[in-house]
């Protein structure tokens, strides 16, 4: 099973697509809790060089809400990440996790219609981001 939804854009400005992607969450219900700046926190512990690459911490408190009232254990599985990274040729690729793959595997007959309805919202998320 494929764990993450994804598409690559064309090359532009990093920070636009991060506001595109910042943006589109909103339309779904989503706000970013955190944001992990995987190029500066490599240079910084590692010194070592990637390319522009961000993961943000995406969390619908509605969705959350539901799902921690069926299983307060789900908590280790939030938030929703979305990344953005840069490749090689400058294209740009969008990628969230699925979570019916994260999620729905693991049992619960009550979480897998939530993780259902979460995944189309993050399917048109990564869709919107042109």
């Amino acid at each position: 099973m494929k764990y993450h939804i994804s598409k690559t854009i064309p090359p532009q400005e990093f920070h636009a697509v991060k506001e595109k992607v910042t943006e589109a969450l909103k339309t779904e219900g989503f706000g970013v809790l955190t944001e992990i700046d995987i190029q500066a926190t490599m240079k910084t512990k590692l010194d070592k060089d990637y390319r522009p690459f961000l993961i943000l911490g995406a969390c619908s408190p509605t969705y959350a809400d539901k799902v921690l009232s069926i299983d307060p254990n789900m908590s280790a599985l939030l938030p929703c990440n979305v990344s953005l990274r840069e490749l090689e040729n400058g294209d740009i690729e969008i990628s969230a996790v699925d979570p019916i793959a994260a999620m729905a595997s693991l049992g619960n007959p009550l979480i897998e219609p939530l993780a259902r309805e979460v995944k189309e919202k993050l399917v048109r998320v990564v869709d919107a981001v042109k």
